[in-house]
């Protein structure tokens, strides 16, 4: 029997395989949502666990001076957001990653593309460029203060620079791996430089590039928080020092806990970003 028989004989008994495809589609979207749901239980309970055992490890096992609680630290978050300490310093902060981030991501993905794309100048530069992202940055927040001030200027810049590095290896490196092979056949099929670029450099580049963004994120909020560390008045790091100055551990719990949602909130953005940014990418990368 012919397949086009076999479509006949089911249309003629009234069989259609939508029914079937349907169902295949329901149950798999209620496997998804009930795994869905399974993990975000297994985190809030993991969380909680976490949560019980470090209250009563302030309470019984570990003097509260050192560990505090998290009852404590709600307590000094309440205090913080009542007064305005909390929205004020941590939009400075807010301020400084955002900025730093944006602008080290920007250059380090352009530099990072200029410069692979050009074989003997990246041969050139990329020595050099390892050798400076090998800097601790810590140590580079005295000659930001001389160069820039205390300012909001310094925890910018030495933001940026944190994120620029990873944002241009990462970026370079996906330049460099473009298959070859696709490069020789656009050019075979009468393609410029230009419908190289765009069409076989840049969507194979970009996964490269959105493991720089993703995995500079926590590098943008140390390069600010190790600002505000050294030398400011504002900011969850200024917040986190003077806690410390005067044994409030409580605050420094507190200040921490902001940063963590701080870099969640930062890492959904990007993560946003990143399945829109997928649609560049090669099938076989997929």
């Amino acid at each position: 029997m012919t397949t086009g028989s076999v479509s006949d004989t089911h249309a003629h008994n009234g069989l259609s395989t939508s029914g079937p495809v349907k169902e295949t589609r329901r149950r798999s979207w209620w496997h998804r949502n009930r795994r869905t749901t399974l993990v975000w239980g297994l985190r809030a309970g993991v969380v909680l666990v976490f949560l019980l055992l470090w209250q009563l490890a302030g309470r019984v096992a570990v003097n509260p001076m050192f560990v505090s609680s998290p009852v404590s630290v709600w307590e000094q978050l309440r205090d913080w957001i009542l007064d305005g300490t909390l929205s004020t310093h941590t939009w400075i902060t807010i301020q400084e990653v955002v900025l730093g981030y944006v602008i080290g991501a920007v250059t380090g993905a352009l530099a990072g593309f200029v410069l692979a794309s050009v074989r003997l100048t990246y041969d050139v530069f990329e020595p050099m460029m390892m050798a400076l992202y090998s800097i601790p940055k810590v140590a580079l927040a005295p000659l930001f203060i001389v160069w820039f001030g205390i300012g909001i200027d310094m925890k910018v810049i030495l933001a940026a620079v944190s994120v620029f590095f990873l944002v241009f290896l990462n970026t370079a490196a996906g330049v460099r791996d473009v298959d070859r092979g696709l490069i020789d056949a656009v050019r075979l099929m009468g393609g410029s430089n230009k419908d190289i670029t765009l069409k076989v450099v840049l969507p194979a580049s970009m996964s490269g590039l959105i493991t720089g963004l993703k995995v500079s994120i926590p590098y943008a909020l140390i390069g600010a928080v190790i600002g505000e560390l050294v030398a400011s008045n504002r900011g969850l790091g200024y917040l986190i020092n003077d806690s410390a100055a005067q044994f409030n551990t409580a605050g420094v719990f507190a200040a921490v806990v902001v940063l963590t949602a701080l870099a969640m909130v930062l890492n959904t953005l990007v993560g946003a970003l990143a399945s829109r940014a997928n649609r560049w990418k090669p099938l076989d990368a997929e």
